[in-house]
């Protein structure tokens, strides 16, 4: 089935009208609406910019636009795993409300035709979008795949899964591939090409570009080959398993274990950053690229422009690699955003409100002077560029049902403090359910667990009563496929095990992560 077709079906929803029909209200005042640019890294944590602390780090543009702009010191991904945060930043909705993850589905096109930049497609702007897409479009849960998502832009520079840092294996991308090689810069190009095509017209634009860096498998630019050269990197004072040693056993029982050794944080740790740094650094480069076209085409003094990641990256912290896990390194990434019309910019503000990726869709929205659907879950963030002390969240979720199940979570994040729930049990294991709470503006580095302090006994209650409020969102908002419902249950306190076990043997959950057989397991050393 086409995605034209699947379009025009979704016309029919009574809410979509509704919102179709203000779009066209405010059509008319295009030449007053702003241009509308969304970057967003793939894996980026914040401690890969000079702007977040990192003195050993160069990126000098997104520095540049933090300035020009605002950053967001509390900005977390509701979800710290590409296809299921990207879901949530079209849409603005988290996880358990698109239904869309690894090992749970796809998006349904009722839900697509909700996300920002179909909205915006038919508010009147001009829509391009590059990178890495993320995930598919159903008719329907267990329907057929909608081929031709690209048609729901105007100019597709987009791929299926997660890409290639060859530009010339993006059939989309093909045309940039022998001036620049490398896909980070090819986007940098196409950026600046559509900046360039749209401004000849009439209508306000919306560039979307997901960049696939620093995702692994690592590699760099190697045009940038040079800029860390023989360079060692400060390790974060959290960096190391034995800094990880007071976390659950749970978060242990995947691959953002054994990661810290297999991908070389343990024993090269400055060869490592390097190549994570260096892919950094190409994107600052084609933000570079997109910044100085809007200069020169004059644009820059209508265009919002947005930096962020799809996740974090955990890079050594506590002794683990990669992502996912509801820690600080792992669902707490960069954002920043410049608004050239706004008072505030060039003030180097910054806002350490509480802010989420289930924020930027309601933004772009409200920028264009379109309403604010009710199935959103996010907040205007420019009420924070415009009052930079005020607050927009009390408290998100933090999402990971994937993987093993031992490690599935639900967690609570407030400005100040944290709360994960570990409910998974295995006696053989030594794992009870684990409550952890941390105080992120006096611990940002999650080294004290709280959870067991008398002194924070209030505060635990309060961190739950958070967490039972949303528990009861998803069990009232959850998609009714793809697995979610259940997870009512599961991440209930209240539940005896015995009731969350069945719900896991009807599911046939993976296995532990165990030591292969017939192999004398290797003695860990513990970095300093």
């Amino acid at each position: 089935m086409t995605l034209k077709l699947m379009m025009l079906g979704g016309l029919l929803l009574s809410g979509f009208l509704m919102v179709h029909s203000a779009a066209f209200s405010v059509a008319s005042a295009a030449d007053e609406r702003p241009n509308l640019i969304f970057l967003m890294a793939d894996d980026q944590c914040t401690y890969s910019m000079g702007c977040y602390g990192n003195e050993d780090v160069q990126t000098p543009n997104l520095d540049g636009l933090a300035r020009k702009g605002m950053a967001f010191d509390n900005h977390y991904d509701t979800t710290a795993i590409c296809m299921a945060s990207r879901a949530t930043v079209m849409t603005g909705m988290f996880e358990f409300k698109t239904g869309c993850n690894f090992e749970h589905g796809d998006m349904i096109n009722d839900t697509w035709q909700k996300s920002y930049p179909v909205l915006l497609g038919h508010a009147g702007y001009r829509t391009a979008f590059a990178g890495k897409f993320g995930f598919d479009v159903k008719d329907k849960p267990d329907g057929k795949r909608i081929s031709g998502i690209g048609q729901a832009f105007d100019k597709w520079g987009g791929g299926e899964g997660q890409t290639s840092y060859q530009t010339k294996a993006n059939k989309t991308m093909a045309a940039y591939a022998q001036e620049y090689p490398h896909s980070t810069l090819s986007y940098g190009a196409f950026g600046s090409d559509f900046i360039r095509e749209s401004i000849r017209g009439d209508q306000p634009f919306c560039l979307s570009i997901s960049f696939k860096a620093p995702h692994k498998p690592a590699e760099p630019d190697p045009k940038f080959d040079d800029i860390y050269k023989g360079k060692t990197f400060k390790k974060p004072a959290n960096y190391g398993r034995k800094n990880g040693a007071h976390l659950s056993k749970q978060s242990q029982m995947d691959r953002q274990y054994e990661r810290f050794f297999s991908w070389n944080y343990a024993n090269k740790y400055d060869e490592v950053m390097a190549t994570y740094h260096q892919q950094v650094y190409g994107i600052d480069q084609a933000v570079g690229m997109i910044l100085k076209t809007l200069q020169e085409t004059g644009a820059d003094k209508n265009t919002v422009v947005i930096y962020t990641s799809d996740n974090g990256f955990l890079c050594g912290s506590h002794g683990y690699g990669s992502k996912v896990l509801p820690y600080e390194e792992s669902a707490r990434v960069p954002m920043i955003i410049f608004d050239p019309r706004e008072a505030n910019s060039g003030r180097e503000l910054r806002s350490n409100a509480l802010t989420g990726n289930c924020d930027f869709a309601p933004t772009m929205l409200r920028l264009a002077g379109l309403p604010i659907p009710e199935n959103i879950d996010g907040r205007d963030l420019m009420k924070l560029y415009r009052e930079p002390t005020a607050e927009i969240h009390t408290a998100l979720p933090l999402i990971n049902v994937w993987g093993h199940s031992a490690t599935h979570a639900l967690s609570i994040v407030t400005k100040t403090r944290k709360y994960i729930y570990w409910y998974y049990t295995d006696e053989d294991q030594n794992m009870k359910p684990v409550e952890e709470l941390f105080q992120l503006d006096k611990d940002p580095l999650e080294m004290e667990n709280l959870a067991s302090n008398p002194e924070m006994q209030p505060v635990l209650e309060q961190m739950r009563q958070h967490y039972d409020s949303q528990l009861r969102n998803w069990v009232d908002q959850s998609v009714s496929y793809n697995g979610y419902k259940e997870f009512g249950t599961l991440f209930d306190r209240n539940v005896e095990w015995e009731a969350k076990s069945k719900i896991l043997a009807a599911r046939l959950p993976k296995p532990l992560l165990k030591k292969k057989k017939n192999k004398k397991p290797k003695k860990e050393k513990i970095p300093n």
